[in-house]
C-alpha cells in the first residue's frame, strides 16, 4: 500500500523516498480537508450558524504568504533549515486570529504544502515529525489569542513548539550529520536553534519596534473576526 504513494530512491546518501502522483493527489486533498476542518472546529467553538468563508480565505492566504516568504531565505544552513523572511509568523498569526484548533490544523496544512513542494522522506515517522508536528506546533500560538500581548506570547509559544519537534527530528533521524565530536542531541539543539531563534528574534524586534506593523496586524484581526 505504501508503494502506491511513495517511490524508493537510492543515492550516495542512502535510501529515501519520493512521492508518486497518487501521493501528491492524496496530500493535496488532505491539505484542503484540514483547512475546512480548521474552519469547522472554530465554528463549533464560536457557535456560528454558517460556514465561515472569510476564515477559510484568511487561513489559505496565510499559508500562501508563509510559503512565499519561506522561499525568501536570509540565510540557508547546509543540512536543512534556514532563516526566512518571517515565514513562521504567518502560521502563528492564524492561531492568534482564531485560536489553537484553527492554528494547529492550518499548521498541518502548511506542513503538507511544504512536503508537496520540497519533499524529503526517510521514514513515515520522520514525515510526521518534520512536516506535520513541527509546522502544526506553530499553531500553539492560538492558546494566547485572547491574552494580553497575545501576539507576542503566541509567537513565542509557536516557535518553541516547532523547535521541540525539529530538535527531535534532528536527534532521531539526522544524527549522522552531527559535527565531529558532537553527540546527535546537543548538535540538534544548537543547529536547529540557530535558525529558529534567529528568525524569531528578527520577527519579535519588528513586532515590538515597528508600531505601525503592530497596529496593522490588530486591524487585520478586527477585520478577520468582524
Amino acid at each position: 500500500m505504501l508503494n502506491f504513494f511513495l517511490n524508493k530512491v537510492e543515492d550516495e546518501w542512502g535510501a529515501s523516498y519520493s512521492l508518486t502522483m497518487p501521493g501528491y493527489i492524496a496530500l493535496a486533498v488532505l491539505m484542503l480537508l484540514l483547512l475546512v476542518l480548521a474552519v469547522s472546529m472554530t465554528k463549533r467553538g464560536e457557535k456560528r450558524k454558517h460556514f465561515d468563508t472569510r476564515q477559510l480565505v484568511f487561513c489559505a492566504v496565510s499559508i500562501a504568504i508563509a510559503t512565499v516568504t519561506s522561499m525568501l531565505k536570509l540565510y540557508e544552513f547546509p543540512f536543512g533549515g534556514s532563516v526566512t523572511l518571517l515565514s513562521m509568523f504567518f502560521i502563528c498569526f492564524v492561531g492568534y486570529l482564531y485560536g489553537p484548533a484553527a492554528g494547529i490544523l492550518t499548521g498541518f496544512a502548511h506542513g503538507i504544502l511544504q512536503l508537496l513542494l520540497d519533499p524529503y522522506i526517510l521514514f513515515p515517522i520522520q514525515v510526521l515529525v518534520d512536516y506535520f508536528l513541527a509546522f502544526g506546533a506553530l499553531g500553539l500560538s492560538g492558546f494566547f489569542w485572547k491574552s494580553k500581548s497575545g501576539l507576542i506570547k503566541g509567537y513565542l509559544a509557536g516557535i518553541l513548539g516547532r523547535y521541540v519537534f525539529v530538535v527531535l527530528s534532528g536527534w532521531l533521524f539526522f544524527g549522522q550529520y552531527a559535527w565531529e565530536g558532537w553527540a546527535p542531541l546537543p548538535y540538534s539543539l544548537v543547529y536547529n536553534g540557530a535558525y529558529i531563534f534567529t528568525e524569531g528574534a528578527i520577527t519579535l524586534i519588528l513586532l515590538i519596534m515597528v508600531k505601525p506593523l503592530k497596529n496593522g496586524l490588530d486591524y487585520v484581526k478586527r477585520m478577520a473576526l468582524d
